[in-house]
Parts: structure tokens; sequence; C-alpha cells
């Protein structure tokens, strides 16, 4: 497409028409940057996965091309894959003083000591072979949030990270504008931006607003007060801290992430926590119930999470009771409002009081609404526009708003994981495709989990299982013991005595067809019993559970 220009690829791994696992590639003539490196949680249908990564089969294919991934702040959604990342290509990675404190302890977590961590603060700039990477100041859900521009002999690409703009932060330390306007000047040749709220209008409120909810929340409650929000909320959880102090409440952190990012943020000197005022979690018996506030995982209603085994009282130190005020601070990431449903539920058959509606001002996003990118997008002004984190709808909604304000619609490129924007100083647009898509991890397996298992996965829990044990003799091929039928999640063998009966008929009937034409290969004698028996069980049952034919010879 380019044939007689220099180019620039930026290659989206993930994050584009999706919540999560953001990753994004960027290669001039032989350097390849990567920016970020997230994980997503999974969806309700990949049944026993833990964790959704990017698929990097692109990177290892120029594994000697990459030379640095840059990391925009301390989200899962943003740093959660890197472990995963570094133990294929092990590169250095930037990123402020909390993020890196944070990916340190993951990596300490996936015995990875040989990472080159370097710590950059806003106004910093690298070098990376022909690229200059400049950082810069942003606001979001968690402190130290940076966007990055990559100076480029082409021009200037800026990607915006996550990012709001919040005028009245809570560690005052606001969104670079005069860097903003100073490359707006310089003349950016394409900026990608945080879509994210792309479908809210208006302005995203401050912080500050749920600091004010607290104090108003905190003064009417008698009992012991409850906050969950994200483990990397720091600002949130600096809130909390400070509310509590105020009322003169003792503070317990349960919930290991939550213990973890507290302790680094505490290290680093982003969170203050009065001396003698956090206590264990095994103490909270000896003071009265007024004088608590504990802050828990569990805001999006995970399973093992602290505040979901406190809701059916599986916690070992801590149990709901009645009088207990529970805020669950942030709202449900798409596919787990049942579970945040579900929790609520438990929490109020225990007796608390629980606040978790968004109108309540317990929460309020990170990201920008219409207003504030379209600010950003008047002060950058790129030649060439990018959406990125986002679903479709959301990158969609951002690129008309871009459209809106002047940009040209051949110069804004909604892109799918995948895909090359390629561009150059007359020319840019969509050029082709690299390998893409997810990693499934499960437990210690990464990659291994595919579609043929989890559609496997799918039909267990959804039909059941029968396997079917039969001892066949080896030189007649007659049937020396079984068949012996086991149903696991189909029918209750001692209520459906008949339907068993039956099933072991069937499967005599395929042995006895399988004699009577001398068929001796297992898999060809399994075939048949499972067709058959398949047949069978839809026939008198409308299920089709996974048969498991054991065939041994003696």
């Amino acid at each position: 497409m380019l044939e007689n220009e220099a180019r620039l690829q930026i290659i989206p791994l993930g994050g584009l028409g999706e919540i999560g696992k953001n990753m994004t590639a960027f290669r001039y003539q032989d350097t390849i940057i990567v920016i970020d490196a997230g994980l997503m949680f999974p969806e309700e249908e990949l049944l026993g996965i833990d964790i959704v990564i990017p698929d990097i089969s692109y990177l290892l294919e120029n594994r000697e091309k990459v030379k640095a991934i840059l990391l925009t702040h301390g989200h899962e959604d943003h740093v959660g894959a890197l472990p995963y990342v570094l133990k294929e290509i092990n590169v250095p990675v930037y990123g402020s003083r909390l993020t890196l404190g944070i990916v340190e302890r993951k990596l300490d977590e996936h015995n990875l000591s040989g990472t080159m961590l370097n710590v950059v603060k806003p106004r910093d700039i690298i070098s990376i072979g022909p690229l200059q990477i400049e950082f810069f100041r942003v606001c979001h859900s968690i402190p130290d949030a940076m966007g990055i521009a990559i100076h480029t002999p082409l021009g200037i690409v800026v990607h915006t990270g996550d990012i709001k703009l919040d005028q009245t932060p809570v560690d005052n330390e606001l969104v670079d504008f005069r860097k903003f306007s100073e490359l707006g000047e310089k003349g950016v040749l394409v900026m990608l931006g945080d879509s994210t709220n792309a479908d809210r209008p208006g302005f995203t409120l401050s912080e500050r607003v749920v600091g004010n909810t607290f104090d108003e929340l905190f003064g009417k409650c008698e009992g012991r007060i409850i906050v969950t929000t994200f483990a990397s909320n720091v600002h949130r959880i600096q809130q909390v801290v400070t509310t509590a102090a105020k009322y003169q409440r003792k503070l317990c952190v349960i919930g290991r992430s939550m213990v973890n990012n507290v302790q680094v943020a505490m290290d680093l000197g982003y969170i203050d926590i009065p001396e003698g005022m956090r206590i264990d979690m095994e103490d909270i018996s000896e003071y009265p119930a007024q004088e608590i506030v504990i802050v828990t995982t569990g805001s999006q209603g995970e399973p093992m999470s602290a505040l979901t085994r406190m809701a059916t009282a599986d916690h070992r130190w801590v149990g709901i009771q009645p009088g207990d005020t529970v805020i669950i601070s942030a709202n449900p990431i798409p596919g787990n409002e049942k579970l945040v449903s579900k929790t609520v539920d438990l929490l109020f058959k225990q007796g608390a009081e629980v606040i978790y509606e968004r109108n309540m001002g317990v929460h309020v996003s990170g990201h920008a609404a219409q207003e504030e990118l379209k600010i950003i997008l008047n002060l950058i002004r790129p030649q060439y526009f990018v959406p990125v984190h986002g679903e479709y709808h959301h990158l969609i909604k951002h690129a008309k708003l871009a459209e809106n304000l002047g940009i040209p619609k051949e110069n804004i490129f909604v892109a799918e994981n995948g895909q090359i924007i390629e561009v150059g100083k007359k020319k840019g647009g969509l050029n082709g495709k690299v390998s893409s898509g997810r990693i499934l991890v499960d437990g210690l397996g990464v990659g291994d989990v595919g579609n043929i298992v989890l559609r496997d996965r799918r039909q267990l829990s959804q039909e059941g299982i029968m396997i079917v044990v039969v001892t066949i003799d080896k030189d007649k091929g007659s049937v020396l013991a079984g068949p012996d039928i086991v149903s696991r999640g189909f029918v209750y063998v001692r209520e459906s005595e008949e339907l068993i009966v039956d099933a072991r008929e069937k499967v005599k009937e395929a042995l006895d067809v399988c004699a009577q034409r001398n068929v001796t290969e297992w898999s060809v004698i399994k075939s048949q019993v499972r067709e058959r028996l398949s047949r069978h069980l839809y026939e008198k049952t409308g299920r089709r559970p996974m048969i498991l034919p054991i065939i041994m010879e003696v």
C-alpha cells in the first residue's frame, strides 16, 4: 500500500472489540515496541478458565525486533499478562514506580527474576532504536497513570492510555494539559484514544465525589462498614482510610490481592495509613462494631473472593452480621452482572445493608466521557485517529465523535485485533492481518485448553456423561463382563433402572454386530457403541450426554 515511502505499523493484539487484555505493537522498520500486556477475566461460557491473555504469535515470530514493553498503568487489564509474555520474550519493561511495584510482585509469584524493570517519570524521554518515547501524566482510577508519545521519523504517535480529565484528583496530580497542547502544536500523526466511556454523554465525575459520599455514609453507620473495590484502586482505598480515620475507626484489609496492593502502595508512599489504625482480621472481634472498617476484594462477585465468602458464611474470620453496611464501590465489568447481583442478594439475606447502585455516588468511572474525549481530540488534532480500549460499539461512538470534530472519515480507523494499521506521511489505512486472538490460562496450563476442550466441558455441564465399561475375550470376541454403566450429570441410576437396562441392551447389540462382522479395531467398536447408545438415549430423553466407552480385553 505504501511502497514508495517509509511506514509505521500499529498492530493491536488485544483490547479492540472487548474490555480487557489491552496490548498494542508499534513497528517502525526493524524496531517493535509494545504498549501494555493485559489480561481479561473469562466470560461465562469459558468454563473453568482462570484468565484470558492475548495471542502473541506475531511477537514471537519477530522476537529479535521486539525491544521493549511500555506500561501505561498498573491495572490487570494492562499488566496482568506480562509474566506470561516475559517468559517468552524477556525485554526491558518501562513504567511508573507504582506500576512496576505491582508488576514486580507479579513477577516474583511467577519466579521471574531476570527482567529489567525501568522506572520512568512523567516528562521522561527514552530512546529505543530510531524512536524517542515520551511519557506524560494522565488521570485514571489508579495513581501514576501515564500516556505515551512515540516520536518517529514519520511523526508523533500519541497513546492516551486509560484517561479521564479529573479537575480535582485525590492526589492533586492533574492531567498534563500543557503536554497535550504542546504535542498538538508540533503536529500528531496518529492518536490512539481510550474509548471505554465513548457512549456516555457529558463529563465523568471527579474521584473526590466518592470521598464526599463516604463521609456522608460513614457518619450515619452505627455498625461495621465493609467497603469493596478494585484492589488496584489506590485513590479509592486512600479515601476509605481518610474517612475511617475521621470517624476514629480501625481499618482491616482483607483479600490477597487487596493486601498485596495496599502493601506495595504503602511502601512506595501512595497510601498513608495512620500508625495504630490498621488491625489484623483475627482481631476484629476485639473491637466494637461501630469502630471497624473493612476494605476487601469481591466487587465483581468473584466466587472465591473475600466478600463472597463472607456472604456465604464461608470466611474463616469475618462473617456478615445484622447491622453491617456493605458498600460496593465499583461497577460490574460486562459479564459479571449476575455474579454481583447474586452476592448482593446473599448479603441482604445475611442481614446487611448493601449500597451498590451507581446513582448512590459510591463509584465513579476512571474513563473519560464524551465531552472530555472531545477536549482531548481538540487539543491533539491528530492526522489519523484510532479508537482503542472498548467493545465495538464504543469504538464506533468514539470514531463518530472524532468525525464530528472535523477529522476526515477516511483518516479514522476502527480496527479489530490483529489488523495492521499502516501509516506514512502521505497515506494511511488498514493493510493485512497478523495472528491474534485469545490464549486461555487454566491452572498452570497456558494455551492447552482450546475449542474442543471447551466444547466437551460445555457438553458435560449441560448434558452430563455416561460411561460404559465392558470386558471382552481377546480371542473369541465374546463379552466376559458388563456392560456396566455409570452416569454422572445425566440421570440418577437408581431412579432410572429401566433406561439403564435398555442402555445395556443397546450396548450388547452393538457388540454383537461387531462380533458378527469380525471387527477387532477398538476405535470402530467404541464408535458403534457410542452411535447406537446415543441414538437410543436421545429418543428416550431428548438429551445427548457425552458417552465414554471403556473396553478391556483379557
